[in-house]
């Protein structure tokens, strides 16, 4: 369930911020850029994985998620602990490509599965 703070059971924030979302294709650029497999998308602590979708393309744009429709806002870029947790050049991996940040204009369940869609 996504709620105007963010995806429920998450240390989210309502905001700019309260969702964040990347794209599966990123996972397998950055796990390449570093010699490995794509990446567990755990690893980021993106809320939501998508695929198919050009997320860059849509910001400051409305995007329905299952029942839920979002705003993106901002790149979510990468922080201190990538070198932690992806070794040497995690970091430099991740920048680009760590997904974006979006704030929740309605909340709404999402189930796996669910379409994500610009709204006209």
């Amino acid at each position: 369930m996504i709620t105007v703070d963010g995806l429920e059971g998450d240390r989210s924030r309502a905001g700019k911020r309260a969702v964040t979302l990347i794209q599966l294709e990123h996972l397998a650029a950055i796990g390449s850029y570093l010699g490995q497999r794509p990446i567990a998308p755990d690893i980021l602590r993106r809320n939501l994985v998508v695929s198919g979708i050009n997320l860059a393309a849509l910001k400051g744009r409305e995007v329905q998620v299952g029942e839920a429709i979002l705003r993106f806002t901002v790149i979510c870029a990468p922080c201190s602990r990538m070198e932690e947790s992806l070794g040497k050049g995690g970091y430099s991996a991740v920048r680009g490509h760590g997904g974006w940040c979006a704030e929740v204009i309605k909340p709404g369940r999402v189930r796996l599965g669910d379409l994500v869609q610009p709204v006209d």
